[in-house]
Parts: C-alpha cells; sequence; structure tokens
C-alpha cells in the first residue's frame, strides 16, 4: 500500500498549489506545460482520475466511451471550466473544478486500496492490470505536482523512490509507447547512459530499429545526476544542462527525436 500512499500524498500537495492559486487571483499560467494555466492542468488531471477510476471500478476490459464519462462523470455547472479546444483557459479557477478534482483523487485513491495490483483491467499498454494503473498515476501526480508547484514559484523535488522507479518505468513503458504513438525514427544503435547520484541506481539505453533495449553494454553518452532530476530531464521538465553530460552531445540531442513527447 506505500504506491497508495505516495498518490495520496501527491495528489494533496497537487491540489494545495492548486487552492493557492485559486486564492491568490487567476489562474496562472503553468510554465512546464506549454499552452496550459492552473484550471487547465487541474482539468486534465481530474479527467485522468475519473476515467482510470471507471476502469478500475467496473473492471471494464476495453476502454470507457468518452460520452459516457462526460454524461456520469461530470457535474451539471461546468461554467468557467477548462476545455481542451480553448486552452489557455484564463481567470479565476473555478472551485467546482478544485471540489471535483479533490473528489476524484480520493475515490480513485479508495479503489487502488480496495483493488488487488494484479486484478485484471484495461490499459492501453501490454500489461493489464491494476497495478499498473496504480504506478503510473503515482508518477503521473508527481510530475504534475512539480508542475503546479512551479507555477506559483520553485517547485520541490520529485521523492526519491517515485523518481527511481520513474526512470525504470520510462524505458519499459513510456519509451516504447511514445515510439509507436508519434512514429518515430528507427534507431542507429545510439546509447544512453542515466546515473542516479543520490542512489544506487544507473541505466544503460540503447535504441535499435524499432526497439528499446535496457541493460548493459557500450554507450555514447551519460547523463548524471538526481533521481528527481533524472527524472524531470525524462519527463521534458528540465533541460539536460543542469545535469553532469558526458559524451557526444549530437547523441543527446537525437534522444528527443528517438522519444519525443506526446
Amino acid at each position: 500500500m506505500e504506491a497508495v500512499a505516495h498518490f495520496q500524498r501527491e495528489v494533496r500537495a497537487f491540489q494545495d498549489a492548486a487552492r493557492q492559486a485559486a486564492d491568490a487571483g487567476d489562474a496562472p499560467i503553468v510554465p512546464s506545460c506549454p499552452g496550459w494555466t492552473m484550471s487547465d492542468l487541474v482539468g486534465h488531471l481530474s479527467g485522468v482520475h475519473r476515467f482510470v477510476g471507471v476502469i478500475v471500478r467496473d473492471r471494464l476490459k476495453e476502454p470507457p466511451d468518452f460520452a459516457y464519462l462526460a454524461r456520469t462523470e461530470s457535474p451539471p455547472d461546468t461554467a468557467g471550466w477548462p476545455a481542451p479546444d480553448r486552452s489557455p483557459t484564463f481567470g479565476p479557477i473555478p472551485g467546482s473544478l478544485l471540489d471535483w478534482f479533490a473528489e476524484g483523487a480520493d475515490r480513485l485513491a479508495a479503489l487502488f486500496r480496495e483493488r488487488a495490483p494484479d486484478e485484471p483491467a484495461w490499459t492501453w499498454w501490454e500489461e493489464r492490470t491494476v497495478g499498473f494503473w496504480l504506478r503510473i498515476q503515482v508518477i503521473e501526480a508527481a510530475v504534475h505536482r512539480w508542475d503546479a508547484e512551479g507555477a506559483l514559484g520553485t517547485p520541490r523535488p520529485i521523492a526519491e523512490e517515485i523518481a527511481a522507479d520513474a526512470i525504470a518505468h520510462t524505458f519499459e513503458v513510456m519509451a516504447p509507447a511514445r515510439r509507436a504513438w508519434t512514429q518515430a525514427p528507427a534507431g542507429a544503435g545510439e546509447g544512453f547512459r542515466f546515473v542516479r547520484t543520490d542512489g544506487p541506481g544507473e541505466w544503460v539505453v540503447r535504441f535499435e530499429g524499432e526497439h528499446v533495449r535496457v541493460g548493459d553494454g557500450d554507450f555514447d553518452v551519460e547523463l548524471a545526476g538526481t533521481a528527481s532530476d533524472l527524472m524531470l530531464f525524462l519527463w521534458h521538465r528540465i533541460p539536460a544542462d543542469g545535469l553532469d553530460v558526458r559524451g557526444d552531445r549530437a547523441v543527446l540531442d537525437r534522444y528527443f527525436v528517438l522519444v519525443p513527447p506526446v
């Protein structure tokens, strides 16, 4: 249940940042999420929680219908709420949106406590379990908490345990998925070594054709930093300037061609 505790801690910190922004006035721009204000960020994460919650609650074997989600999960009055086709959403952050976020996050946390991690559930990946959703929702809550705090000033680092798992998750799941979703170019054997400086952990990743290989072996460029900084780099939140980079910078520049944002 430690993962559930991580999830709850991160969503509460996210909620604290969002309410602080609401109390201060109009929704601020979120620097790490181009084109979004705090309202858009709250709306995004709220929607993700509702989407995952319905999958886990109803034990779905296929993705939920978005029209059904909109009809059953949204309150009747959404005045001032963000919409994907009109971001950034300026003006006050609606109190009803913040309440909707809190309710959805609490419901999802309760579901994660009730259901076994190996219970079947539809996902967009080859692992189709509740545990897949719990793992990625901890990571997503942490990175968006960082985004929200960054909109107010200086964000706190990602917790070491979450950050280290997010690095592994990037190479196990997100890198192959992003490459498939964006039809990224074939790898030519580019090798990257990521070294954690605040604890044990190193990852050697090679891109060979359509494959992402994780293990030992040669590499062209090495990046060293705290688990939080490595994770934030891999999640397109910070540049490589704050990391210790050694090796071929041209290969480093190619990383985000091979693993583009989505």
